[in-house]
C-alpha cells in the first residue's frame, strides 16, 4: 500500500486529476462494495490533498517575477 501512495504522488496534476475522476464515477454508480468503496474514498482523499499542494506550488511559482538584477519580488495586478 505504502507503494501505491508513493506512485500516486509522482503522478502528475493532470494523471491524479484524471484517476480522481474515474474513482468519482465508481462510487457514483454505487455498486461497489463497502470496504472497497471506503479504500476508493480514502484514495481520493489522497489525490486531492496531492492536487492541492501541486496547485498551491504552482500558484507560488507563478507569483514571483525575477527582476533584472536577480531579486525576486511578488507579482502584482496594478488596478
Amino acid at each position: 500500500m505504502a507503494k501505491k501512495i508513493e506512485e500516486e504522488e509522482k503522478l502528475s496534476f493532470e494523471e491524479s486529476l484524471e484517476k480522481l475522476e474515474d474513482i468519482v464515477k465508481k462510487l457514483e454508480v454505487g455498486d461497489i462494495p463497502l470496504d472497497d468503496a471506503i479504500e476508493e474514498f480514502n484514495r481520493a482523499m489522497r489525490l486531492v490533498k496531492t492536487c492541492d499542494e501541486k496547485l498551491k506550488n504552482a500558484e507560488e511559482a507563478i507569483t514571483k517575477l525575477v527582476k533584472e538584477n536577480g531579486d525576486i519580488v511578488d507579482f502584482q495586478v496594478e488596478e
